[in-house]
């Protein structure tokens, strides 16, 4: 079995994000940029299998600058066999994504798909729903627990209620969750080796896939920040100050 992990290269989670003075987005000047979180969850999930001698190959795709190479290398560090590069200057949105990851799939014929639930950088929580319904799959996302069985994977997922078991046939697509595992460090020797892995280049125009942006952002503004408490007398103090002073009731 072939597995797909798709790897996006955002703001590092320790960095504090600063918005550009004019307001036209986020300031990524010097910043140190890293694999998105949840995306090094799901690259681990695929080794686990392939260890587990349930997956034949594990294959890692970024979209976006060149500068996602070095995503990539981590990504061939952590474990998997080869990686591809859909290269671009262009300001790439969630729908832009999955129709690259699709033709990278019609390429590649994996027969699973595993992507993080969501990127830190934009929150979407979109690119794996896109995906699986462009493909026409099944999908499976959240996902806390994975169990692959023949011609079908077993994932149980997070919800409001507690936990849900769901049962896909193969061909799939998953998302990971925070709790599906916890990643492992890159040695230092599969740093090394990572550097001779194959990382292969190409281009939405020879995927036959326009980037373009569908949506425009108008104006990115910084969070308003918080006021300090204050303690108050009695409830009726309190009841006050939230019809007159805070306007929510």
């Amino acid at each position: 079995m072939k597995i797909l992990v798709a790897v996006k290269r955002v703001v590092d989670y320790n960095v504090k994000v600063r918005v550009k003075s004019d307001g036209t987005g986020v300031d990524l000047a010097n910043v140190k940029m890293s694999m998105n979180p949840f995306d090094e969850i799901a690259i681990e999930a695929a080794v686990r299998l392939k260890e587990a001698g349930l997956a034949s190959e594990v294959v890692a795709v970024s979209c976006g600058a060149a500068a996602c190479q070095e995503t990539l290398r981590t990504a061939l560090a952590l474990g998997a066999d080869r990686a591809i590069l859909v290269e671009t200057a262009v300001e790439l949105q969630s729908l832009a994504v999955a129709k690259l990851l699709k033709a990278i799939v019609s390429r590649e014929q994996p027969q699973l798909v595993i992507l993080g639930k969501q990127a830190i950088d934009d929150d979407a929580n979109q690119t794996g729903q896109m995906l699986a319904a462009l493909l026409g799959w099944p999908q499976a996302t959240f996902a806390s627990k994975l169990n692959i069985e023949p011609q079908r994977a077993v994932v149980t997922r997070e919800i409001d209620g507690g936990l849900e078991t769901l049962q896909v046939s193969l061909p799939a697509v998953i998302t990971a969750d925070l709790r599906l595992n916890e990643p492992r460090y890159a040695t230092l020797p599969n740093i090394m080796k990572a550097k001779k892995k194959p990382l292969d280049t190409v281009t939405p125009e020879a995927l036959g896939v326009d980037p373009s942006p569908r949506l425009t952002t108008l104006k990115v503004v910084e969070p308003v920040k918080r006021q300090g408490g204050v303690k108050v007398a009695d409830v009726a103090e309190l009841v006050a100050k939230l019809k007159n002073e805070a306007k929510v009731i």
